[in-house]
């Protein structure tokens, strides 16, 4: 079974009135990239909280959020009435003194005073508190490695039609290839006949035919690409984490595709090459997503 280094979670915990959010978001990397957004009370686990992400998704670009939503009481603001009053008889006795005229509206001049407006300071995070929180994190975490389990069972089932159409162009290129050897010998005849013109031993040309031959033979290849895609196929049904695997497996699949393609020598087997190289770059896009 494969995974998807792809994934989204969310989870939403509730806590003596505050709504604590967590989202995740993954896509693919070759390590742990993870970058958090957190509210400033969570910051003193932000370690914490990176080492289990780290340990339960190993790989990918992961973005991490939390926020805390408050309820309405909590959010509002509160008018510091004794400060209002400090400023307004500070304002008029300047006013009195200097001829200074009071402002028009001198309550929207007061609410804009320093410290008129007071809000909640941050508070600490209590271990209740924390373990709730923790626990929505991990639910987010479950959620996004669903997904990404979801995820993967699309991509096998991607990878396994790209390795059907490579198995069955392989077998195509057979009727080609027996073909084709007649093809190069009556060439090479037809050549010393008609456009050289001299005696030659036949003996002889029947020695470098199959020399040329041989060096044109593409039995090995055809055999270690069978085994190639049945490794990878293999590989795909193992336990999660191959992604890198599978990444190896299609490089060594593209050099046999390649060596084929350069001992091919006939325009048909060079067209199933050009075939089996857009399904191997298929496999190639797509397995950069495996974890």
């Amino acid at each position: 079974m494969i995974y998807s280094m792809t994934g989204y979670g969310k989870a939403v915990a509730l806590y003596e009135g505050k709504k604590i959010c967590v989202e995740l978001r993954s896509l693919n990397g070759k390590a742990m990239d993870l970058s958090t957004r957190m509210a400033p009370q969570y910051k003193g686990h932000e370690m914490d909280i990176r080492t289990l992400i780290s340990a339960r998704l190993e790989r990918g670009k992961v973005d991490f959020s939390l926020w805390v939503e408050q309820n309405e009481k909590a959010e509002t603001p509160s008018v510091n009435v004794a400060v209002m009053e400090c400023y307004a008889q500070q304002l008029q006795a300047i006013s009195e003194s200097t001829g200074i005229a009071m402002p028009q509206n001198m309550m929207e001049t007061l609410l804009r005073l320093p410290e008129v407006i007071s809000r909640k300071e941050v508070y600490e995070v209590s271990e209740e508190e924390w373990a709730v929180t923790l626990e929505a994190v991990n639910r987010a975490i479950d959620e996004l490695l669903l997904f990404r389990k979801q995820e993967g069972e699309a991509l096998s089932k991607r990878f396994m039609s790209n390795i059907d159409s490579l198995t069955n162009l392989l077998a195509s290129v057979e009727p080609y290839e027996k073909e084709r050897v007649e093809k190069i010998k009556a060439r090479i005849v037809d050549n010393l006949e008609k456009n050289i013109g001299v005696d030659y031993d036949r003996n002889r040309l029947e020695q470098e035919l199959i020399y040329y031959i041989e060096k044109l033979d593409v039995n090995e290849e055809k055999q270690r690409l069978t085994n190639h895609l049945a490794y990878f196929v293999e590989t795909m049904n193992c336990a999660p984490g191959q992604g890198k695997k599978l990444g190896f497996i299609a490089q060594e699949m593209g050099r046999e595709i390649n060596t084929l393609g350069s001992k091919s020598n006939h325009a048909e087997m060079q067209n199933i090459v050009v075939k089996m190289k857009d399904e191997l770059e298929q496999i190639k896009e797509q397995v950069l997503n495996v974890m």
